[in-house]
């Protein structure tokens, strides 16, 4: 008879993840399911997604308590109180994805409309701004775990345009400005809060195929961009959700201040 052998626990206890019921976030999501943790508290804009994924999740993960809350990263009352029922209900949180994004108006910097600009820096930027600041919040309040590495773990989803220009015939000037500002948002956070237990990175994806996407992907409108990438495709979500893992993990322990990318080799 073969034994049966159980998978590595790599992550544990509770993991917040704010854009979790749809693309990278949900990936995410259950690819701790899969890993180890034992409580999921899943925030998203959008209603009939949250209800989706906790049908499937319930379902899929019956040893996993989940749950969820709609959420407007823009909203500083519904961060707080977010991350506050998910502390309340599972007693902390270990980690947290910050993961909420919005790609905003394509154009150059001379025809773009402050609204559209301003869309995308509230949502983008001062959400994850926000994310951070309510759950180091939280993880300062927090024992830290014997075995752990300290009181918590943020990751906080950027892009490889937050470490690189986008291309001048894009004109992604906002979505480029926000991520390169989740870079620095989240290195300082991370220098500022190493010394009280909590470890900070961000992750840099390249092209994802996720309804962020999928339009420029359905039209060819990216096609020139996805041939830049050597593997001639964009990332699926849970390649994505792997590197996550990895950042929220024993295995990067020694990581902190990080930009880590995840673009295929992508050449602008």
């Amino acid at each position: 008879m073969t034994e049966s052998v159980k998978p590595p626990c790599y992550v544990s206890g509770t993991a917040f993840i704010t854009g979790g019921a749809s693309g990278i976030g949900k990936s995410v999501a259950h690819l701790f399911a899969k890993n180890g943790i034992e409580n999921l508290a899943l925030a998203d804009v959008s209603i009939s997604n949250l209800e989706a994924v906790h049908a499937k999740f319930t379902s899929a993960y019956p040893n996993i308590k989940i749950e969820t809350f709609t959420v407007d990263v823009t909203k500083e009352d519904q961060i707080a109180a977010a991350v506050q029922s998910t502390a309340e209900k599972f007693g902390r949180i270990d980690i947290s994805i910050h993961g909420a994004g919005i790609s905003g108006p394509l154009s150059g910097t001379h025809d773009l409309e402050l609204q559209g600009w301003q869309a995308v820096i509230d949502v983008n930027q001062t959400g994850v701004m926000l994310c951070d600041k309510w759950v180091v919040k939280q993880m300062l309040t927090q024992e830290l775990r014997p075995g752990y590495e300290g009181r918590g773990i943020i990751v906080n989803i950027a892009s490889m345009f937050g470490v690189k220009a986008s291309p001048g015939s894009m004109g992604a000037v906002a979505y480029a400005a926000s991520k390169h500002a989740v870079v620095a948002i989240s290195k300082v956070d991370a220098k500022t809060y190493a010394d009280h237990g909590i470890r900070i990175n961000a992750i840099c994806p390249g092209y994802v195929d996720t309804p962020l996407i999928q339009k420029g992907l359905e039209t060819g409108a990216l096609a020139a961009e996805i041939e830049k990438t050597p593997l001639k495709r964009p990332a699926r979500p849970e390649e994505i959700a792997d590197a996550v893992l990895f950042l929220s993990s024993r295995m990067s322990s020694y990581m902190c201040a990080a930009a880590l990318v995840v673009d295929g080799g992508y050449t602008a």
